[in-house]
C-alpha cells in the first residue's frame, strides 16, 4: 500500500491562509488520525489530498506519484464521506456499483467485488434496498462498502461516524478497525473525538489553526503531550495543569505553586528543554497519576489536602474535582469505591513525581 507526503503546503482562501508549510509524512499501511477542534484545518488537509481543493503550494505525493494537479478520479484513492453521499434511488448493489463500469471493469468482476465487500461489512442481506429502508449504521456501511470495491490502497474518512449514536459509533469504530487490519491498507481518518483517534489510529496528527501541534503513536501524544494545546485537547478529562515557578533548591530544580507554598521536585523529570530558574512553567498531570492513598510502589510523591468541589460518576468510572492551589483538578477514583468520598470536604492525595509534565509557561511548549 502506498505512503503519502505532504511536502511544504500552502492553502488559502482569498487573503486568509490557512494552512502555511504544512509537513507530514504517512507511512504505507498507517491508520492516520487527523485531530483537532472544528476550524482546525484537518478536513481541508484531506480535501487537498483528494483533489476536492487545490493547494496554493508545496507537492502531495502518493507513493512516488507527484498528484498535486491531478483529478480527483486519477489519485488512486477511495472517500467516505460524513454525510454518505448515497444516491436515493439506486438500491445498495446501485450504489456499491456506481462508477466501477466508467473504469473499465467487467459486470462478472464488479458483482465479485460488490460480493466480497458485502461479505466483509455483512451486507449482504441488504443488497436490494434503498437507502431510505435503511438505519443510519447500515447506511454508513454501505459508503464504506462503496469506497472498499474500488480497491485503492488509500481510504480516505471524513468524521465518518459523526451522524450515529453513540452505541453505533462504538460499533463502526470497531468494524473500521478490524477493516484496516484485515486489508492493511493506509487510511487518514478526519475527526474531533478523541475517544476516536486514540482507540483507531497508528499515529495521531493534532491539528490547531493549520498547524501540526504534534505527530506521533497515541501513547505519545497521550503521555508526552509537545505543549499545553495537546495536554489540553487530549484526555477526558484534560490534563491538570498548576501555575509555577522554577526555583534552585540545593542542586536540583523545584517548581514552586504561584498560589501555595507547595515545593515540587523535579528531579525525577526528563527534560526535553531548558528551564530558566525563575521561570514561569505550568506543571501538568492527568487524573489517573493521583493516588487518593500512598503506595509503597508508587515511588516518590508529594501529598496535597485538597477541598472536594463535586463527584462524577459513570459506570465504573469516577472522578472527584478537587480544587488545588485555586484550580479545580480532576483525580480519578475507582467507580465501585466512589461512595465512600462522597460527603468528604477534603481528600489527601499523593502526586508521583515521575508523572509529570513541565511547560514552559508562556510559549506553551513542553520542557
Amino acid at each position: 500500500m502506498p505512503s503519502i507526503a505532504f511536502n511544504n503546503i500552502v492553502k488559502k482562501f482569498g487573503a486568509l491562509t490557512v494552512i502555511e508549510n504544512l509537513n507530514l509524512s504517512i507511512g504505507d499501511g498507517d491508520f492516520l488520525v487527523l485531530l483537532g477542534p472544528s476550524g482546525c484545518g484537518k478536513t481541508t488537509l484531506l480535501n487537498l489530498l483528494a483533489g476536492l481543493l487545490e493547494i496554493d503550494g508545496g507537492e502531495i505525493l502518493i507513493g512516488e506519484r507527484d498528484v498535486s494537479y491531478l483529478d480527483p478520479k486519477d489519485r488512486g484513492l477511495a472517500m467516505v464521506f460524513q454525510s454518505y453521499a448515497l444516491y436515493p434511488t439506486k438500491t445498495v448493489r446501485g450504489n456499491m456499483n456506481f462508477g466501477l463500469s466508467s473504469r473499465g471493469i467487467t459486470k462478472a468482476e464488479a458483482e465479485q467485488r460488490i460480493a466480497w465487500a458485502a461479505k466483509l461489512l455483512q451486507i449482504e442481506h441488504l443488497l436490494d434496498r434503498k437507502p431510505s429502508q435503511l438505519s443510519g449504521g447500515q447506511r454508513q456501511r454501505v459508503a464504506i462498502g462503496r469506497a472498499l470495491v474500488k480497491q485503492y490502497g488509500v481510504c480516505l474518512f471524513d468524521e465518518p461516524l459523526s451522524n450515529l449514536d453513540a452505541k453505533l459509533r462504538n460499533e463502526m469504530r470497531i468494524e473500521i478497525k478490524k477493516l484496516h487490519n484485515q486489508l492493511n491498507n493506509t487510511v487518514v481518518y478526519v475527526t474531533h473525538d478523541q475517544i476516536e483517534a486514540m482507540t483507531m489510529a497508528t499515529k495521531i496528527a493534532v491539528m490547531n489553526k493549520g498547524v501540526i501541534q504534534q505527530f506521533g503513536t497515541p501513547d505519545e501524544i497521550y503521555n508526552e503531550p509537545a505543549n499545553l494545546f495537546v495536554a489540553d485537547f487530549v484526555g477526558s478529562p484534560a490534563m491538570n495543569v498548576l501555575d509555577c515557578t522554577v526555583r534552585r533548591n540545593g542542586s536540583g530544580l523545584v517548581a514552586v505553586e504561584d498560589k501555595g507554598s507547595a515545593e515540587i521536585n523535579l528531579g525525577h523529570y526528563k527534560w526535553k528543554g531548558q528551564a530558566a530558574e525563575g521561570g514561569a512553567v505550568k506543571v501538568g498531570f492527568r487524573a489517573e497519576e493521583l493516588l487518593t492513598e500512598e503506595r509503597g510502589d508508587a515511588g516518590a510523591t508529594i501529598r496535597f489536602d485538597c477541598p472536594v468541589e463535586y463527584f462524577e460518576k459513570s459506570g465504573a468510572d469516577a472522578f472527584a474535582f478537587l480544587t488545588m492551589s485555586g484550580k479545580s483538578i480532576a483525580v480519578r477514583v475507582d467507580g465501585r469505591d466512589a461512595n465512600r468520598y462522597r460527603g468528604r470536604q477534603s481528600l489527601p492525595v499523593y502526586l508521583p513525581l515521575d508523572k509529570l509534565n513541565v511547560f514552559d509557561a508562556p510559549t506553551g511548549r513542553r520542557l
